[in-house]
């Protein structure tokens, strides 16, 4: 088991495209459960290389109903039903605004043996498919809200501790304790 420290809003591989994986090595094993682990520390359902500091395309999931990983992952669109939902991100700690997305999606990719994968995805997985391929693309989901959220997201994340110290990395272990603390505060103020 291999943790490593999680990379946060302002690191600058957050926002580059990843690079296809061409070869499938112990290497790229050992990155699936790096993966794996710091998720897991994390508190989170996803996470994408690039979110451990790799820029490759690589990313892993645990819905509760579906778990695994998808390397050099496309996906489309099934139909014109959407979904609207809380989504944060990992990369993004004590953020978390309703997106809109669509509904369901067929998820294709290899596993870390170069074998082809396909599953259709609905729902909270259809959900981590498509925030986690954005990763790998360079994208965040903050870049999915309208506008009014997304600028009150920035000024969330402006006032955020983390933020204004300029940290741009911290230990998985931490990363879950807010979103632990963030999750009591949202119960307490209901």
């Amino acid at each position: 088991m291999t943790i490593q420290p999680v990379r946060l809003f302002g690191d600058p591989i957050l926002r580059a495209r990843a690079a296809e994986v061409e070869t499938f090595d112990r290497e790229v094993r050992q990155l699936v459960t790096d993966l794996i682990d710091t998720m897991y520390e994390s508190g989170g359902v996803g996470m994408a290389a690039p979110q451990i500091g790799v820029g490759l395309r690589v990313f892993v999931y645990d819905t509760g109903d579906a778990q695994g990983h998808l390397i050099n992952p496309v996906f489309e669109v099934i139909g014109d039903e959407t979904q609207t939902g809380p989504e944060g991100c990992l990369s993004i700690p004590g953020v978390r605004f309703d997106v809109t997305r669509p509904l369901t999606v067929l998820a294709r990719g290899v596993d870390m043996d170069g074998k082809p994968v396909e599953f259709r995805a609905e729902g909270l997985l259809a959900r981590c498919v498509q925030h986690e391929t954005d990763h790998l693309d360079g994208v965040l989901f903050l870049q999915r809200l309208e506008s009014a959220a997304r600028k009150e997201a920035m000024r969330t994340i402006r006032e955020s501790g983390w933020f204004t110290q300029g940290v741009t990395v911290l230990p998985a272990s931490e990363i879950g304790g807010r979103r632990r603390a963030a999750a009591g505060d949202r119960e307490r103020s209901r």
